[in-house]
């Protein structure tokens, strides 16, 4: 018998200590539930928005696809995919831009509405949320939709959290005191912890008012300024605005040009692979990793538009129009494809043009990287269950949850089919529970 020199209650005190501890992080950071992320959001402004507006947008991206690149080779060529996959891809973006154009839809109230007469505002707050009621109706609304408020600054708070106001009432008055599904606020240009409470304090009284539960009503942040990157004390600001949304706070999306020109970098170096735009974006990765809360980059400002319009062109202005379309295409996708690698898996999209280019880049990334995650995936599964057969503790749920978590990307944005993902080892209804701890512990029940 192995003898040991530390006295049992004091071993039992340390490990119980242990466990306390544990028992925090796990609270702080139950890590990546699974649940879907939208690749993009589409911002627009509020006053152009419709029941119908994904429709309308996903027909002007197929406009724009078949007028800029009407064959799979085109298009691979246009946005920089190997070659091999063009078919594959081309076939599933013109597929998902008739299925579901847009996954995520932000009715604007901030820059892409800008500031007009208060009677105007509540006019818009008010169509908005009946066209978002009309769309629940037909069932036209994208799968995630939500609305971006003005900043909560001494000019614009009352305004901001007037629209707010006025939007929530009448839509719940109009679907029976229903939100949307996946439905979200957005809060901009944060300064200070105190913008975040302001807004919880006044969820929590919009709740209360409109009955709904505690919590109903969901937030995401903008992250566009330097005071929410860092405050002057050089602490770590995302935490504690995240610790003041709580349980709420469902997403924090990067805002590029803002946060640039809060750095002072002039406009014509604006962009988002900007070494300023990394840092702050690393910042959000390890602020929000493990936490469950959906991170999303910035949008590209160079538009897909072709400077020449008519139906009288000349080769030269159709040379023209296909070499800026293709280069803002570029841009996009290559834009897409850094913000892929660095673990940003969702961005804004401005443009209907754009829409083609975020969903080729995305799934020639999830296709690319298909058959070594498959059997990656494959193997790590059989090695967890075979460890456990000899009964060994399995505590890397969180390298196996990643994993799985490429293929439940890639399976719901439609860069891979289920067919596809079965080469992992997993049946469909293993990969639908998209928990791996939960796959682990039918199999190990399994005789």
């Amino acid at each position: 018998m192995a003898r040991t020199s530390l006295s049992e209650k004091k071993f039992q005190k340390t490990l119980a200590r242990v466990r306390r501890a544990q028992a925090r992080v796990s609270a702080r950071y139950p890590g990546d539930s699974g649940a879907r992320q939208p690749v993009h959001t589409v911002y627009g402004g509020a006053h152009l928005f419709s029941s119908d507006t994904a429709h309308k947008l996903g027909e002007l991206a197929q406009r724009a696809l078949d007028g800029h690149a009407p064959d799979a080779a085109t298009f691979a060529e246009a946005i920089g995919i190997p070659g091999e996959l063009a078919p594959k891809v081309y076939e599933r973006v013109r597929a998902k831009l008739v299925r579901e154009p847009v996954e995520d839809f932000r009715i604007d109230f901030e820059d892409g509405y800008g500031n007009r007469p208060d009677d105007e505002e509540d006019g818009h707050a008010l169509a908005a949320a009946q066209q978002v009621a009309a769309g629940v109706v037909a069932g036209t609304l994208p799968p995630f939709i939500g609305i971006r408020i003005k900043p909560l600054t001494g000019e614009l708070a009352a305004r901001s959290l007037r629209t707010l106001d006025i939007f929530l009432t009448e839509l719940l008055a109009s679907t029976s005191g229903s939100l949307p599904a996946n439905f979200v606020i957005t809060l901009p240009k944060i300064q200070s912890r105190v913008d975040v409470e302001v807004l919880v304090e006044t969820l929590e009284q919009l709740e209360d008012r409109l009955d709904l539960e505690t919590g109903a009503l969901r937030i995401e942040f903008m992250v566009e300024t330097t005071q929410s990157i860092f405050d002057p004390q050089g602490r770590s600001v995302l935490p504690r605005l995240h610790r003041a949304a709580g349980a709420r706070l469902t997403g924090a999306h990067f805002g590029t040009y803002d946060y640039t020109a809060n750095c002072d970098i002039t406009a014509a170096h604006q962009r988002m692979r900007h070494p300023a735009c990394d840092f702050a974006k690393h910042m959000m990765k390890v602020a929000f990793a493990g936490t469950g809360v959906m991170l999303s980059d910035g949008a590209t400002n160079i538009m897909p538009v072709a400077p020449h319009r008519g139906a009288s062109l000349t080769d030269e202005q159709q040379r023209a129009n296909r070499a800026a379309v293709f280069a803002a295409w570029r841009l996009h996708a290559d834009d897409i494809r850094h913000s892929l690698v660095h673990g940003f898996y969702q961005g804004w999209d401005l443009h209907p043009a754009q829409l083609p280019t975020r969903y080729g880049a995305a799934y020639a990334f999830f296709l690319e990287g298909l058959a070594a995650a498959s059997e990656r995936l494959r193997n790590f599964v059989d090695k967890a269950a075979q460890a456990t057969l000899v009964g060994d503790v399995f505590d890397d749920a969180a390298t196996g949850q990643g994993l799985l978590n490429y293929f439940l990307r890639g399976i719901a944005c439609g860069a891979v089919t289920e067919q596809e993902a079965l080469a992992t080892g997993l049946s469909i209804e293993e990969i639908r529970s998209k928990s791996f701890v939960k796959i682990m512990a039918a199999r190990r029940a399994k005789p």
